[in-house]
């Protein structure tokens, strides 16, 4: 069972510049640094986003845009300068409007897919998400704890330095995903035990990796 959507993880050349936006413009602060990545969100509890430091430039490949809810648009939007923002790395952020305890919470992650429809389907049958309604602009789109990933018709290609590193998922067992993934052929790409979590990486459509992530007892963030 797939219990929430926790974070998405990105490869970008310019994490600061990156943070500095989220924290500064859109109700985020820094979870977490260490020389591997920077981890950023209004709750260390909600959506995170992951910045892992990686040469750039980067590429756009399968991420269209991440979108993040807020309860008062008009006011986000204020700050953020407009309802999407191009940050730097070509990382796209977008405000919807809805109902949230958590402002600045993940709302949505938008890929790229040539075959949308298809691509849905199997989040569904073959990754455990859960079926949703189309979006607003009919859009097939997927849920995971009131939260979305929306497929767009679009060529995600093949880059060397994708900005898209993983979509992750809090799963209640890392093992019984395991299982269930290997059950269904889902190819994994790799396991890690460490010590607050336990995490299995798998490869989705459109070579999109999905992180599923158990937190363990000792875990902890603020």
């Amino acid at each position: 069972m797939l219990e929430k959507l926790d974070h998405i993880a990105l490869w970008v050349s310019d994490r600061d510049s990156i943070a500095d936006a989220v924290t500064s413009r859109l109700g985020m602060h820094v979870i977490d640094r260490t020389d591997a990545f920077t981890l950023v969100g209004s709750n260390a509890r909600r959506g995170k986003l992951t910045l892992f430091a990686a040469e750039g430039p980067r590429e756009r490949g399968a991420l269209a845009h991440v979108g993040l809810r807020v309860n008062d648009l008009a006011a986000a939007r204020d700050a953020l300068g407009g309802e999407e923002a191009t940050l730097a790395d070509g990382l796209v952020v977008r405000l919807v409007e809805g109902p949230t305890d958590q402002d600045y919470d993940l709302d949505h992650v938008a890929i790229y897919s040539r075959d949308p429809e298809a691509t849905a389907e199997r989040y569904v049958d073959q990754l455990g998400f859960e079926p949703a309604e189309p979006g607003p602009g009919g859009e097939p789109r997927v849920e995971v704890g009131g939260a979305y990933v929306v497929f767009l018709e679009g060529e995600p290609g093949d880059p060397q330095r994708p900005l898209l590193n993983h979509i992750a998922v809090l799963v209640p067992s890392a093992d019984e995903q395991l299982a269930e993934s290997e059950r269904l052929g889902v190819e994994v790409a790799d396991v890690v035990d460490a010590a607050n979590t336990k995490a299995v990486f798998v490869w989705g459509p459109e070579r999109v990796k999905v992180e599923y992530v158990e937190h363990k007892p000792t875990f902890s963030l603020v």
